[in-house]
């Protein structure tokens, strides 16, 4: 549909719109390592919720929803759908307890390390930052593939394209510029998904042509109680919403946000509208299994969209993907970012502020060429996600549980994080290996902690945890 240089000059062309704004807002703000990681108490409600709705929808969207909804049906949709929208709804009591408990904080890792101990704090820093290169990663595959079918640009000058620009102004102006640029890109990514979803209305003929098809090929995909699609959307549901707390990006926006109203609209109003766009997204993974399209249907969108759009709509796709990938990446760069100085600042006090930023950077540009390695292989990352996820579930509970209960103790917290995880392992399954026991490990992952948590708490223990300490113990960087 495009040449390879025409893609690649337009590649170059709109990621340099996206980073320069960001050059340019970062040159006119104060460098203080503060503003740099969290942007303190700084953002209203209107602009906590772009933050949070550019953050949730990446590149993704464009391939996992409706990739499910193939093979999973109505009920992997709204499990995805779902499994967006509650971890919105459960971030703000959790947000809003951080935030009385550690005012001056800037990750959830510093709350684990000083209400748990450094075991429990390993475990969750790594879980995070795994995640966090995972997402990236996947992030970046995405945009490359969809690049891949407007043009036969090869998937490492893509990658390389979007992570250099990406790089230049997150690292640069830190998490104050990576909320600005997220309010340019929603400029991009809010319209073009309007069009996006007129074009496939378009394509498909409306409901009815859909829904006849599914009902000849594949009626279980319309029935939300079919067993297999239930199990489907329950796994995404449960995966997506616990690993999701477990997200730096989201953490930093909690203490960005102004007050407790900022958070509270931010998130519920963004929680909403991703509901809605993800499900609509996975209605185009029924309409092809419906419309009998050829194809792969791990990009069904696509097979659904290209064949009917004008030339302007498929070069306007760059820009789109270009803000999807760059306003979730950005977000988990300054997420990783943020952890590393909070970490260098307790392992290295005597650094200056300006050594420890470069310090950072300069290790956040090294983890980039992994990143961009496997990232260029175009491979699938779906079991790394799948395994991220599962470590995410055991751990939830008992980090959660913490913020509320002064009984509960270090020892329990990491006796039953080990205890969930080792049976989720148990019926994980392996590389390559059919997933007919994904949902039970996922569940055994989750609910074994609350049932260990709940006997060990049973057990004589020792004097309650004191919560003020923890103000103490975390302070201003």
């Amino acid at each position: 549909m495009l040449s390879t240089t025409d893609a690649i000059l337009w590649l170059c062309l709109f990621a340099a719109v996206f980073a320069i704004p960001g050059l340019i807002y970062a040159r006119r703000q104060q460098d203080h390592l503060e503003d740099f990681i969290v942007a303190r108490n700084s953002q209203n409600g209107t602009a906590t919720m772009l933050t949070l709705l550019a953050t949730t929808l990446g590149t993704w969207i464009l391939f996992g929803p409706a990739e499910a909804a193939t093979w999973g049906g109505i009920g992997a949709v709204t499990g995805y759908a779902l499994g967006a929208l509650v971890p919105r709804f459960m971030m703000i009591p959790l947000g809003k307890r951080l935030r009385e408990l550690i005012p001056q904080g800037h990750t959830l890792t510093e709350f684990v390390l000083h209400r748990y101990g450094k075991t429990m704090y390993l475990f969750v820093m790594v879980i995070m930052m795994f995640y966090m290169f995972i997402s990236l990663t996947a992030g970046l595959t995405a945009i490359a593939k969809m690049v891949e079918l407007l043009a036969p640009v090869p998937l490492w000058v893509t990658a390389t394209i979007v992570m250099v620009a990406t790089l230049l102004y997150t690292l640069y102006g830190g998490l104050k510029v990576t909320i600005f640029t997220d309010r340019v890109q929603m400029l991009v990514i809010l319209p073009f998904l309007a069009l996006l979803i007129m074009f496939g209305w378009q394509a498909v003929g409306g409901l009815a042509p859909t829904i006849a098809g599914l009902k000849e090929k594949a009626p279980q995909l319309l029935n939300p109680f079919d067993m297999a699609g239930f199990k489907s959307g329950l796994t995404f549901f449960i995966a997506v919403v616990l690993t999701g707390l477990f997200y730096q990006g989201t953490w930093q926006r909690i203490f960005a946000a102004q007050d407790n109203k900022a958070i509270r609209n931010g998130f519920i109003v963004s929680g909403l509208f991703s509901f809605v766009a993800i499900f609509i997204m996975g209605l185009f993974g029924l309409a092809f299994v419906g419309l009998a399209l050829p194809g792969d249907g791990s990009v069904a969108l696509f097979n659904v969209l290209l064949s009917n759009i004008p030339l302007w709509f498929a070069i306007g796709l760059l820009p789109f993907g270009l803000a999807l990938i760059m306003s979730s990446a950005d977000s988990t760069i300054s997420g990783i970012s943020s952890m590393m100085v909070v970490d260098l600042r307790r392992l290295l006090p005597e650094l200056s502020a300006n050594r420890l930023l470069g310090l950072s950077r300069w290790l956040i540009v090294l983890l980039s060429i992994p990143v961009l390695i496997v990232a260029s292989q175009g491979f699938s990352v779906l079991y790394l996600f799948l395994l991220a996820d599962l470590l995410c579930c055991a751990a939830a509970f008992p980090v959660f549980f913490g913020f509320y209960n002064a009984r509960y103790q270090s020892y329990n917290a990491v006796i039953s994080t080990f205890s969930g995880l080792v049976a989720g392992l148990w019926l994980f399954p392996a590389p390559g290996a059919e997933i007919n026991y994904l949902l039970e490990s996922f569940l055994l992952a989750t609910l074994v902690p609350v049932v260990i948590s709940a006997l060990l708490l049973l057990v004589p223990h020792r004097q309650p945890f004191d919560f003020s300490v923890l103000a103490q113990r975390v302070r201003s960087l």
